[in-house]
C-alpha cells in the first residue's frame, strides 16, 4: 500500500480539511499525520490506524523553531519512505515541501487555502507572496479550494496554471449534510441558553475573532442595527485572537461562545449568518451554514464568492465598508420570507454541489493519479 504523509501545523486544520477525507485515503494508503498536538487537541474521531506524529511547527514565522521543525520533518519522511507528501496552510507548505524536496519525495502536493498577503501591502506582501511562490516551486502539484483563489495566484504570478486545479466544486473538505442541517429541537435548546424568544432574530459569525475576519465591522453594524431592532442579537463562535470591541449599550445582547467542535448546534439556533472577511480562500463555513438552512451575508472577494451565489443564497457587501454591510443586514432582518428564500437555495446547493462525499473522492482520484504518472515516469 502507498504511503502518504499529510504535514499540517494545528489540530484544527486537520480536523476541518482532513478528517472528513481520511476513511477515504485510508482504502489507498497508509497515512501518517505530522501536526503540532500541543497546539489544539486532536480530535478522538480520528481513525487509529492514521499514525500522529508530533511536529513542532508553528504558524507564526520563527526562524529557530522553523528550524526545528523542519529537521523533525526531514528525519520522519526519510524514514517513512513516503510516496506521496501533501501540505496545507502557508507553513505547513515551506515546511513541508521544502523537507519533502530536499528528501527526494517525488511527489510532493500543497493545498492553497487562502493567501496571509492578499490584504498586506509594502514589504510584507512581497515577503509573504515570496514564500507562497516558494512553495508553488517545491511541490509536484498544487490544489485551490475555489476558481476564484486559483485565478487569484495565478494572475499574481505564484502559480503556473496548468500546475494547479480545484478539486470537483471547490471546497477543501466539502459539507457533511446529515451534521450540518436544520434542526429545530437543537435550535430550541440553544435559543432557551442564549435566552432569545421566539421572535428574536440572531446573527452568528463563526471563526477567528480577529480583523481580517471583519469582526470589528460586525460589531459595527450590530451597533448600528441594535437600536431600531430590539429584538436584534449577535452571536460570536470562535477564539478571540483580538479584541473584539465594546458595544457597552449593546452588550447583553452580544453572546460569546469560544472555540467549539459542535458548530452545528449554533447555526441550527441562529437565523443570518455573516462573514465580513477581508481574506478568504474559499468560505468553507458559509457552504457550512447553507446547509442548515441559513442566508448568509458575506463580503464579496474571492474565494468567498465561489461559496455564495449573489441574491440566490445570500448577500455579498464591498468588504471593510460597515454601511453596506448594514445595509445587506437590515434587508434580511426586516425580510423572514426571503431569509427562508435564500437559506433553502443554499442548503439545496450544499446538499447537490458540496457534499463531503463528493470531495473526497475527487481527492481520492487526484491522488491516484498522481502515483500512476509516477509510476509512469510522467510529468
Amino acid at each position: 500500500m502507498a504511503r502518504l504523509c499529510i504535514v499540517l501545523t494545528v489540530p484544527f486544520t486537520l480536523n476541518a480539511f482532513v478528517r472528513p477525507h481520511l476513511d477515504y485515503l485510508l482504502r489507498m494508503f497508509e497515512i501518517t499525520v505530522c501536526v503540532n498536538m500541543r497546539n489544539g487537541k486532536i480530535p478522538s474521531f480520528v481513525p487509529q490506524e492514521v499514525r500522529l506524529k508530533q511536529l513542532d511547527i508553528e504558524r507564526r514565522i520563527s526562524p529557530w523553531a522553523d528550524l526545528i521543525a523542519a529537521y523533525q520533518l526531514q528525519h520522519i519522511l526519510r524514514a517513512g519512505q513516503f510516496d506521496i507528501v501533501l501540505s496545507m496552510t502557508p507553513k505547513g507548505g515551506m515546511i513541508g515541501m521544502g523537507c519533502a524536496l530536499l528528501c527526494g519525495v517525488s511527489t510532493r502536493i500543497h493545498c492553497f487555502t487562502g493567501q496571509v498577503w492578499a490584504t498586506r501591502t509594502g514589504f510584507v506582501r512581497v515577503l509573504l507572496r515570496a514564500i507562497d511562490r516558494a512553495i508553488a516551486f517545491c511541490a509536484t502539484r498544487l490544489l485551490a479550494d475555489s476558481q476564484s483563489q486559483r485565478d487569484f495566484l495565478i494572475e499574481n504570478g505564484v502559480v503556473r496554471a496548468e500546475k494547479i486545479r480545484v478539486l470537483a466544486n471547490g471546497s477543501m473538505a466539502g459539507v457533511d449534510v446529515d451534521r450540518f442541517r436544520p434542526d429545530p429541537i437543537v435550535r430550541s435548546k440553544v435559543r432557551t441558553e442564549l435566552g432569545l424568544e421566539d421572535e428574536s432574530v440572531c446573527i452568528l459569525y463563526v471563526g477567528r475573532l480577529n480583523g481580517e475576519k471583519g469582526v470589528p465591522e460586525l460589531v459595527a453594524a450590530f451597533a448600528g442595527l441594535a437600536a431600531s431592532h430590539q429584538q436584534l442579537h449577535l452571536l460570536l463562535v470562535g477564539p478571540e485572537e483580538e479584541p473584539v470591541p465594546s458595544v457597552p449599550k449593546y452588550e447583553s445582547r452580544i453572546h460569546r461562545v469560544g472555540y467549539t467542535t459542535e458548530v452545528e448546534r449554533y447555526m441550527a439556533g441562529a437565523d443570518i449568518f455573516c462573514l465580513p472577511s477581508h481574506r478568504e480562500g474559499f468560505g468553507q463555513v458559509l457552504i457550512e451554514a447553507g446547509a442548515v438552512g441559513l442566508p448568509v451575508v458575506a463580503s464579496r472577494i474571492y474565494g468567498i464568492t465561489d461559496a455564495v451565489v449573489d441574491g440566490v443564497t445570500g448577500l455579498l457587501h464591498e468588504p471593510r465598508e460597515v454601511g453596506a454591510l448594514v445595509q445587506s443586514l437590515a434587508v434580511l432582518i426586516q425580510n423572514p420570507p426571503l431569509r427562508a428564500r435564500l437559506g433553502e437555495a443554499g442548503r439545496q446547493r450544499a446538499q447537490e454541489e458540496f457534499g463531503t462525499e463528493r470531495v473526497s473522492l475527487a481527492l481520492s482520484e487526484f491522488l491516484q493519479r498522481e502515483l500512476e504518472r509516477k509510476s509512469k515516469g510522467t510529468a
